[in-house]
């Protein structure tokens, strides 16, 4: 792979909502530039950013791949990102490699709601943009509609530079508006366009289109502005340079004509890259941390080698690839860099250029390149490489918290023994998700953004590392409480051949505020209980407490108090004790109104404006209370708590309710009462399983 210096590279991330067409827009950019020999396609399954098993079934995006093209001599790292809700935050951590953004949008559709979180993304980025409207080759495809969907979502510098040739089928060529040429595309074929004049029936519209294109590149500069009044127009020279600061500046975002699925349009887009879109250098400075100390640096070539790991990926025969945009510096094949996170060093051997799942050798890569290395030791996603004595870290992207989760279960002996280290190699490919042990169920939880998340997990765990594991709904952690008082005597009396057991104690049982969990106070005056059997008696609370009374689950929020009792000189013992604070338990249930607790999720619903009624009726069946409401474009954004034991299909539920069209996240936030007839459920299926248990060791 040939070595580029800093000005002549662009790292772009592909971004959009789901089958806006991303990845064929990728292969498209690909073919165009010669770095294919032919126009691959997804429904073929052998595009080169989809290369997953499980992407090329599924024909979707899973996780953000990098492929290289060279256009006017300058290289493009290209990052196909994922489109869907549920693997979109490989996309954020993903952007943080690219200097600039493509956002796909869909010609028929027009922006969704996929489409507003990743412009979101490259706003948090500070990355400039431009906008492709893809697909205008399909039928009901409309470029005017496409457009005033971009402009009432991102506003009016949102700015046309091409207008669609024909529309649907017929859809043929485009009008580049800057230098007023239309250029005609052969379906299928090698993406560069046949220049021309324009067509007679777009001249008006073209003319207007350009006008106002002009009008959007004077505002940002006083000449230009002076120039555009008295002349009424602008040179192309002055447009294009206009057009570039403004795509920087982040005062224009451009909004180009494409089918990708028949190659129209690529070399456009391609040249749009290299002339507009920022070089590394030219992007300004970025956060890191030198010495400790937050310090903003530029990426330049002139620097100590430094590098942030953005991506991991477990490959079954390379082992673990590290993806790392190099930051400052030069990093060359073989060198010694310092895991400054881990203060380990590592060796780049085998340096390479990634293509998809290809990795291409390279001798070195310069400030803002991107790279991949293999089977370093103890480096991850978020870690910083750099020269040794240069003590550079830079900030990990922070990913949400798994919205949904699911116990996972080993088919056999087999699979269990090796499900351990199996799972831990997907963690470090995939840092949205968490592996972790019930510690009241004792249930393995598998926890990712949605269920076809955790279902891919378990595909990937079949297939890569042979583990069989299967997947349920995990149990809901219900827990007991009380709600009245109690004042009880708890005695136990045994006697046998040689010493007796005795223990007898009084004590008062009382409610505590939510999340106070357990609470014990001695009150006994005059030793009718000595000292060192009160422990014991504490001791034989808790053990009742955590198995509950109602349907074993733990007992939270109450407070026991020991006030009497009494003890025998020979007989009374640390375990006669304890087992008299459990009968004690047990009385006082009779008295304290024993009731059951669920937890109660924050859910935040993200979706199109017109679902907003259906999914606040569905809440409500869930038993939920909403908490609030906001509007933003076209998207509602809703704030409900709801007991988690209605949201465990929540996520295939909330996809067929929107045609895969909305997104939530949910965490926990407190336990409440169950209402009586959930209650009564709940209990009922705890005896029956109990009851299947003690006959199952019969």
């Amino acid at each position: 792979m040939k070595v580029y210096e800093s000005k002549d590279i662009r790292n772009v991330g592909v971004v959009g909502h789901g089958d806006s067409g991303k990845t064929t827009l990728t292969a498209g950019l690909l073919f165009t530039a010669g770095a294919t020999s032919r126009l691959l396609r997804v429904d073929e399954g052998n595009t080169i950013t989809d290369f997953d098993e499980e992407e090329i079934q599924r024909r979707i995006t899973i996780s953000t791949a990098i492929a290289v093209a060279e256009w006017k001599k300058t290289k493009i790292n290209i990052l196909d990102t994922p489109g869907y809700n549920i693997f979109i935050n490989d996309t954020r951590g993903a952007l943080v490699a690219a200097d600039a953004a493509v956002v796909v949008v869909d010609g028929v559709a027009g922006v969704e709601v996929q489409t507003e979180k990743v412009w979101a993304f490259a706003e948090e980025f500070k990355l400039p943009r431009a906008i492709v409207v893809n697909k205008l080759d399909r039928e009901r495809a409309d470029f005017a509609r496409a457009l005033a969907s971009i402009q009432e979502n991102f506003g009016r510098t949102a700015v046309p530079i091409h207008l669609p040739i024909g529309s649907e089928r017929e859809f043929r060529g485009i009008v580049d508006l800057i230098r007023m040429r239309a250029f005609t595309y052969t379906p299928d074929g090698d993406g560069k366009g046949k220049e021309g004049d324009i067509p007679a029936e777009y001249a008006a519209e073209a003319q207007t289109a350009h006008e106002a294109l002009v009008e959007m590149v004077a505002e940002g500069n006083d000449a230009y502005m002076e120039e555009f009044f008295e002349k009424g127009t602008l040179p192309v020279e002055r447009i294009h340079d206009g057009m570039r600061t403004g795509v920087r500046e982040m005062r224009i975002f451009p909004v180009m004509c494409a089918a990708a699925n028949h190659n129209i349009g690529s070399d456009l887009i391609l040249d749009l890259i290299v002339e507009d879109m920022p070089n590394p250098t030219e992007r300004g400075e970025i956060t890191a941390f030198v010495n400790g100390t937050e310090a903003h640096r530029p990426i330049a070539e002139s620097d100590l080698a430094s590098a942030y790991v953005f991506k991991t990926t477990a490959d079954p025969f390379a082992g673990r690839i590290n993806f790392f945009r190099v930051d400052t510096g030069i990093v060359k094949n073989d060198c010694n860099l310092q895991n400054v996170n881990k203060s380990s060093p590592e060796r780049l051997a085998h340096l390479s250029s990634p293509h998809g799942k290809t990795l291409q050798p390279i001798t070195e890569l310069h400030a803002g390149d991107i790279g991949a290395v293999a089977k370093l030791k103890d480096t991850l996603t978020g870690d910083t490489l750099a020269e040794k004595g240069f003590d550079i870290t830079y900030p990990p992207v922070k990913l949400p918290e798994p919205s949904i989760a699911f116990a996972i279960e080993a088919k056999s002996r087999n699979d269990e023994d090796r499900m351990g280290n199996a799972v831990h190699r997907i963690l470090e490919e995939d840092q949205s998700l968490r592996f972790y042990r019930d510690p009241q169920t004792r249930e393995f939880l598998l926890a990712g953004s949605g269920q076809q998340h955790v279902e891919i997990v378990v595909s990937r765990l079949k297939k890569r590392y042979g583990v069989d594991v299967t997947l349920k709904a995990p149990k809901i952690p219900y827990r007991e409480t009380v709600r009245g008082r109690a004042d009880v005597q708890g005695r136990h009396k045994k006697q046998t051949g040689g010493h007796g057991q005795f223990g007898d104690c009084w004590i008062k049982m009382e409610p505590l505020a939510r999340g106070s969990g357990f609470q014990f106070a001695n009150e006994i005056f005059g030793g009718s209980i000595p000292k060192n059997f009160i422990p014991a008696v504490e001791k034989g609370m808790v053990d009742a407490a955590a198995n509950g009374y109602l349907a074993g689950y733990p007992m939270v929020d109450f407070k026991v108090t020991v006030y009497d009792g009494s003890y025998h000189d020979v007989d009374s013992s640390e375990l006669a004790f304890k087992l008299a604070a459990r009968k004690a338990f047990k009385a006082a249930m009779l008295e304290a109104k024993p009731a059951l607790l669920e937890p109660i999720m924050n859910a935040e619903i993200q979706a199109p404006v017109e679902y907003a009624g259906d999914l606040m009726g569905d809440l409500n069946s869930r038993r939920g209370r909403i908490a609030g409401m906001d509007t933003k474009g076209a998207t509602q954004f809703i704030r409900a708590q709801v007991p988690m034991s209605e949201m465990l299909n929540y996520q295939s539920d909330l996809t067929a309710m929107t045609q895969g069209r909305a997104s939530f996240t949910m965490e926990f936030d407190h336990y409440d009462y169950v209402p009586q007839l959930q209650a009564d459920k709940v209990i009922a299926a705890a005896k029956a399983a109990k009851l299947g248990e003690e006959e199952e060791e019969e």
